[in-house]
């Protein structure tokens, strides 16, 4: 059984492990800067990490991290002000687990946290021809709002990255 839950301080490096892991291919771009910067913000609040773990062998096997937007990458604000949004970093399944729909529900999890706090929309990005991403954020209820060339980014096919939105229904 998979249970959903927010990752405790004391399971990054399990978390970063995950993801060293099962996160590197021609699609995701991880650097060893990005990835501390990342878990640096859980450690000080500012981003939290959403866990999907296999209750049976009590092993966490996959995760989501949301961004507080007033700590998000700058180039976002050419989107919507900072402190209106979210942003959904690092998302990784383990492989083992594939295609059973955790993907999405990390990101489901991120949005129900998300719609807590005072933003108007969350942000996530991929490459433009990572299909199982642009499947998984689809399911979640995530738009493309803009495609670009990234070759600092991107280095494989179209070398393009996508900007997608999820728009949080007003109150």
């Amino acid at each position: 059984m998979i249970v959903y839950r927010q990752a405790a301080v004391a399971e990054l490096s399990a978390l970063k492990t995950l993801l060293w892991d099962q996160g590197p291919n021609v699609w995701n771009y991880l650097t060893e800067e990005g990835v501390e910067a990342e878990f640096k913000l859980i450690e000080e609040g500012s981003a939290m990490a959403m866990v999907a773990e296999d209750a049976d062998n009590k092993q966490i096997i996959g995760f989501a991290v949301l961004i507080d937007g007033s700590v998000s990458p700058a180039y976002l604000t050419q989107y919507f002000d900072l402190h209106a949004l979210c942003f959904i970093g690092d998302v990784v399944v383990s492989q083992a687990y594939s295609g059973q729909g955790i993907a999405t529900k990390l990101l489901e999890l991120c949005l129900e946290q998300a719609k807590k706090k005072p933003v108007q929309v969350v942000l996530i990005e991929r490459h433009e021809e990572n299909l199982a991403s642009a499947g998984m954020m689809r399911k979640a209820g995530f738009q493309v709002i803009d495609t670009f060339h990234d070759p600092e980014k991107r280095s494989s096919g179209s070398r393009n990255t996508a900007i997608l939105a999820y728009k949080i229904a007003s109150v």
